[in-house]
C-alpha cells in the first residue's frame, strides 16, 4: 500500500521516498574520487579531438550520437525504432543530407527533438512545462500502444514497477502517489536550479537521474525523460550544445545491471554512493565507446574525400553511404544484389549494372569467399 511521504517512519519504510527528507542526498566523495578522476580525464580525450572537428564532421559526428541515442534510449523500454526512419529525423533537425532515406515517423520526430531541445538549449530554464512538453512529444497521439494515458500531464495514481508473467507478477518499485507528485516535482526543480554549477557536474547528473526516475512522474516514458534530463545535465557540464557519446547506449549494454542497482538504491537510504560510482562508471565505459563514433566519423569523411571526383548516382550513394555508417566490414552479411534491391528499390537488372559499376570504379570490393548468386560486396576502406 502507498502511503504519503512523511507518514511513515524510516525504520518502516520499504521504498527510499517513503523516509522522511529522503532528497537528503550525500555519498562518500573519497570513495568516487578515482572514478570521477578518470570520467574527467576521458572527457578530456574526447572534448581535444572534437575541437579539431571542422563544423561538418561536428554535425556528422553529433548526428551519429543523436541517432544511436535516440535508438538505444527506446530499446531500454522495449521499443525498437526503425534506424533509418530515426537517420532520416535526425539528418532533417540538423541540416543534413537525407536523400534516400525512410521517412521520420511522428514518435520519432518527437523524441529527436526533444533530445535535442535538452542539449540545444541546455542553458534555459528547466520547469515544469517543459517537462511536461517533453513527455507531450513522446506520445503525440496521447496513447502508449493500445492504452490511453496522459499525456502532457503528471499521472494520476499510483505506479508500480513489475515484472513477470500475469499471476506472477515481480513488484520491483513502487513509485510516489500521484497526490504529492507537485510537490516533489518542485523540490526537484528547485534543486536543479540551485545545483547547477555548485555540484560537480558528474555526480549532479548522476544524482538527477535517480531523483527523476525515482518519482516517476508520467503514466508512460518516465526512463526516456530520465536520460533526456540526463544528457541536459552533462551538457551543462560540458557548456557544449552537442553530445559526442551516449550514455543510453551504454545502459542498453548493461540494462540488467542498472535496473538491478536502481531497485537497491530505491530500497536502500539517502547514501547513494553506490548508485554514483554504478553511474560514473557506465559514463566512463560510454565515453570510450565515443571513440569508435568519432573514428568512424572520420573515416567516412576520408573515404567521400578520396572518392569526390567520382560520378556515381544517388541510389549508389544510399547503398555506401548505408556502409560507411555500418562501419568496416560490419554490414550483416554484407552487400548483396538482393540487399542492394531492397535498399534502392530498384530491378534486379539495375542492382547488377549499379554494383558492377561501384566495383569497377574500385568503391566496393567483392569477397573473394563468396559465389554465384551469393556474392557479397563490402566497401574497398583502401
Amino acid at each position: 500500500m502507498l502511503h504519503k511521504k512523511g507518514n511513515i517512519m524510516a525504520e518502516n519504510s520499504k521504498y527510499i521516498w517513503q523516509k522522511q527528507n529522503w532528497t537528503d542526498f550525500f555519498w562518500q566523495s573519497e570513495a568516487l574520487l578515482p572514478l570521477l578522476g578518470k570520467a574527467r580525464q576521458v572527457q578530456g580525450k574526447i572534448l581535444a579531438k572534437v575541437k579539431l572537428f571542422g563544423l561538418a564532421l561536428a554535425h556528422e559526428a553529433q548526428a551519429e550520437v543523436l541517432v544511436e541515442e535516440t535508438v538505444k534510449t527506446s530499446a531500454i523500454e522495449g521499443a525498437v525504432l526503425n534506424r533509418d526512419s530515426v537517420r532520416s529525423s535526425v539528418a532533417r533537425h540538423l541540416g543534413l543530407p537525407e536523400a534516400g532515406l525512410s521517412p521520420a515517423e511522428r514518435y520519432v520526430d518527437g523524441l529527436v527533438e526533444i533530445l535535442l531541445d535538452a542539449t540545444k538549449n541546455y542553458d534555459q530554464a528547466l520547469t515544469a512545462d517543459r517537462l511536461k512538453g517533453w513527455q507531450a512529444a513522446l506520445f503525440p497521439t496521447g496513447y502508449s500502444g493500445l492504452h490511453k494515458i496522459h499525456a502532457g500531464e503528471w499521472r494520476k495514481g499510483d505506479m508500480e514497477v513489475v515484472s513477470g508473467s500475469v499471476g506472477r507478477e515481480k513488484v520491483h518499485f513502487q513509485a510516489p502517489p500521484g497526490e504529492v507528485l507537485n510537490e516533489e516535482i518542485n523540490k526537484f526543480l528547485h534543486w536543479w536550479k540551485q545545483s547547477s554549477g555548485k555540484t560537480e557536474g558528474f555526480l549532479r547528473a548522476g544524482t538527477a537521474h535517480f531523483w527523476f526516475v525515482t518519482i516517476h512522474p508520467f503514466d508512460d516514458g518516465n526512463g526516456r525523460i530520465t536520460r533526456v534530463l540526463t544528457d541536459m545535465a552533462l551538457a551543462q557540464d560540458e557548456k557544449l550544445q552537442m553530445r559526442f557519446h551516449s550514455l543510453s547506449s551504454q545502459i542498453m549494454e548493461e540494462r540488467n545491471a542498472y535496473y538491478d542497482m536502481l531497485e537497491k538504491s530505491q530500497k536502500g537510504d539517502c547514501d547513494i554512493t553506490e548508485w554514483l560510482n554504478w553511474f560514473l562508471g557506465c559514463l566512463i565505459r560510454s565515453m570510450e565507446k565515443s571513440e569508435m563514433i568519432i573514428a568512424k566519423v572520420i573515416a567516412k569523411a576520408e573515404f567521400w574525400q578520396r572518392h569526390s571526383q567520382t560520378s556515381i548516382n544517388e541510389r549508389q550513394r544510399k547503398v555506401v553511404n548505408r556502409l560507411l555508417d555500418a562501419g568496416n566490414g560490419e554490414f550483416k552479411g554484407g552487400l548483396t544484389t538482393r540487399k542492394y534491391v531492397s535498399l534502392t528499390k530498384t530491378s534486379r537488372a539495375t542492382a547488377f549494372r549499379e554494383i558492377d559499376d561501384l566495383v569497377e570504379k574500385q568503391i566496393l570490393i567483392k569477397d573473394p569467399t563468396s559465389r554465384g548468386r551469393n556474392v557479397r560486396y563490402d566497401l574497398n576502406w583502401d
